[in-house]
């Protein structure tokens, strides 16, 4: 009897070494995770240099799950993370990573090739970046160069082996994981035909396969799901669009390698989730990603699928109405003074986007006509009339038949005489204290822009049982978080309007009508 169950000891040992090994186990940033990530290639490059520190904390801020960096060996035998063989694209100095030490690389600066905003951020390590990321963000790292044993000290010194991916072509991998000792994960490209791909697995082992967009298929999904391989696409390049994403989010995939994590989490998330709880106002456009007012920032999010996007209107000294939140243009463009001092041919002359980066210098103050349009179709105007005269804006609103597709937001006043112009305008002042209700709500507006602090469940059940919306600005950093939009959104808000619409988005996955607002994640 004690040698058969020895036997059937050995037989279960036997058949196990037979199995696939257990999946590893990833740190998850986002909790509750989801069930396809995202990996932000070079970071959130949209708004700071790529593979700045700026833009992989930028990436746990949007709670986006994973960066890709890319990782060089310097001259003296030392990690940095830089895109490119040579410093020559992103800095004003010359040569090969490889032919410079790092005491030298460090002096380069890469963030003024990006915008002034980031001058002298340097050229981070891999150490400076392991420690940076360290329970905010998982890490794959592009091996385009490495010291196989330092690679491994480095991380299993910062103690982020649960939160790294290492990529690297097969001969590489091979002398990393040998260092190791499979203490780290690791992931190959996989381009060979669906018949080759157990070979492959069987010759590897990865614990993850990164597969082309294009050559993605159910079959490949479920071989590499069965073997307890995580599946990463890479959309990066000419596939990175709306058309591939959304093709891409119907795979059972664990990972999007993208260029543009906005918009795939976005496209991921509508499919997901149809019918939002609360409607997005994005401030002057998609401002987080894109200079601010500017028909790429507009456009942008329309393109996300902005329900409301939020413009600032004031004119020229010649007449003409532009977009331009302060009343002086030193801030976001070029030049200098009130812009109501400057004729239009003078501010068209600026630059409205060098500011936030070199590659929107091509950016101009548009027009309002100009602005209206890029909204599209589909999104509403959030019409901030800062200096502008009802008639004036009236006309703007007939033209691009905005009339019952936007809000006006002004004094009460200014919307009294609006109304009287046209009825159907939808009147939205602002309301900052509880005791002006009845007195703002004489105007009948379609809303009140309501201050963030004085929000409370009877405020807007009051407001709903008048006919009228609530919107409010979180853009304070008190208030730019998961749980307040998750309080506001259980409270019944119709429409929050922020800087940042990857944390309302998150606030919107969590939301149930019933949701506790204590989950900061």
């Amino acid at each position: 009897m004690r040698s058969s169950f020895i036997a059937w000891i050995v037989l279960q040992v036997a058949q196990s070494s037979l199995l696939a090994d257990e999946p590893f186990r990833f740190f998850e940033p986002v909790q509750p995770p989801r069930k396809m990530q995202i990996v932000a290639h070079l970071g959130m490059h949209q708004l700071a240099p790529e593979n700045s520190p700026a833009a992989l904390l930028a990436c746990s801020s949007d709670y986006i799950e994973w960066a890709q960096v890319p990782i060089r060996l310097t001259r003296d035998g030392k990690h940095v993370i830089l895109s490119d063989e040579t410093v020559d694209r992103i800095t004003s100095g010359h040569g090969k990573v490889s032919e410079l030490t790092l005491a030298e690389l460090k002096k380069l600066d890469t963030g003024s090739a990006y915008s002034e905003r980031f001058k002298d951020t340097p050229i981070p390590t891999l150490a400076e970046v392991l420690k940076l990321s360290k329970g905010k963000l998982n890490l794959v790292l592009q091996c385009e160069r490495v010291d196989s044993k330092l690679l491994v000290k480095e991380i299993l010194g910062a103690q982020m082996q649960n939160q790294v991916l290492v990529q690297a072509e097969p001969d590489v991998l091979k002398k990393i994981s040998q260092v190791a000792d499979q203490k780290l994960a690791k992931m190959l490209s996989f381009n060979p035909d669906q018949d080759k791909l157990e070979n492959w697995i069987s010759e590897f082992q990865p614990d993850a396969a990164l597969v082309e967009a294009d050559r993605l298929t159910n079959a490949l999904c479920k071989t590499l799901q069965t073997r307890g391989i995580k599946l990463f696409v890479q959309a990066t390049g000419s596939p990175d669009s709306f058309e591939v994403w959304n093709k891409l989010i119907h795979f059972p995939i664990d990972a999007i390698v993208t260029d543009n994590p906005v918009g795939v989490r976005f496209a991921e998330v509508r499919n997901r989730i149809p019918n939002f709880p609360v409607k997005i106002s994005y401030h002057r456009g998609a401002c987080r990603y894109a200079p601010e007012n500017t028909l790429a920032s507009i456009q942008m999010a329309a393109a996300l699928g902005a329900d409301y996007i939020e413009v600032d209107i004031r004119p020229t000294s010649d007449g003409k109405y532009m977009l331009l939140h302060d009343s002086t243009l030193n801030r976001t463009t070029n030049g200098k003074g009130p812009i109501r001092k400057s004729s239009f041919d003078e501010v068209r002359a600026l630059t409205a986007g060098a500011w936030f980066s070199k590659a929107y210098a091509d950016q101009k103050v548009p027009t309002l006509s100009e602005g209206l349009t890029a909204m599209g179709k589909q999104s509403h105007g959030y019409l901030d009339s800062k200096d502008i005269t009802p008639e004036d804006l009236l006309a703007a609103m007939q033209k691009h038949d905005l009339m019952e597709r936007s809000v006006v937001y002004q004094s009460a006043q200014f919307l009294e005489k609006l109304k009287k112009l046209h009825p159907k305008v939808r009147a939205l002042p602002p309301l900052d204290k509880v005791e002006y209700f009845d007195k703002v709500a004489a105007i009948s507006p379609y809303g009140f822009d309501t201050e963030w602090k004085i929000l409370s469940k009877e405020l807007i059940e009051k407001a709903h049982n008048t006919g009228i919306k609530i919107f409010s600005d979180s853009l304070a950093p008190l208030h730019e978080n998961v749980e307040e939009y998750l309080k506001a959104m259980n409270w019944g808000i119709d429409v929050i309007q922020t800087n940042y619409p990857l944390r309302v988005l998150r606030a919107i996955e969590l939301f149930t009508p019933s949701a506790k607002s204590t989950n900061s994640n």
